[in-house]
């Protein structure tokens, strides 16, 4: 049913709640697990504001080295359980670019971690996960955390 499965991580323990629904489907299914990670703009500049952009590139090569560590680790420990994994990072508004990595992907399900705020808070806080309901195109798993996780 499922050949590919994208799973947006953040790095955060709240976002990885989603692995062991994750392996349970990659494995039932025989299905890839392509790890995606989200690279969001440093800086966003307001009308008057000013930016010293000497270290930009340094900073967004650190940033690069961290999220390609972390989504190897997470990669392998998938593969240590025979579950083909891969792992993705890609740059620009968070929403657009998981739904734009579904699509050049061909997955065949989005699976990611929601906080499950509602209401005001989610309105004030903005929703990834809402983001991405609003707008997908093809089947997604959304599990709800709990506020400690």
């Amino acid at each position: 049913m499922y050949k590919k499965i994208l799973v947006p991580l953040d790095g955060s323990k709240r976002a990885e709640a989603i692995l062991p629904h994750v392996e349970e489907l990659a494995l039932r299914f025989e299905a890839r697990v392509i790890f995606l990670q989200v690279e969001e703009e440093i800086f966003k500049l307001g009308y008057t504001e000013y930016v010293d952009v000497s270290n930009y590139e340094q900073v967004r090569l650190e940033q690069r080295k961290k999220a390609e560590i972390y989504l190897a680790g997470v990669q392998g420990e998938l593969r240590e359980k025979g579950i083909d994994a891969r792992k993705l990072i890609v740059s620009g508004p968070v929403v657009p670019a998981i739904l734009e990595a579904a699509a050049r992907e061909d997955a065949g399900l989005i699976a990611m971690a929601s906080h499950g705020r509602g209401g005001l808070a989610r309105a004030f806080y903005g929703s990834v996960a809402v983001g991405v309901l609003h707008r997908v195109d093809r089947p997604l798993l959304i599990i709800r955390t709990g506020e400690s996780e």
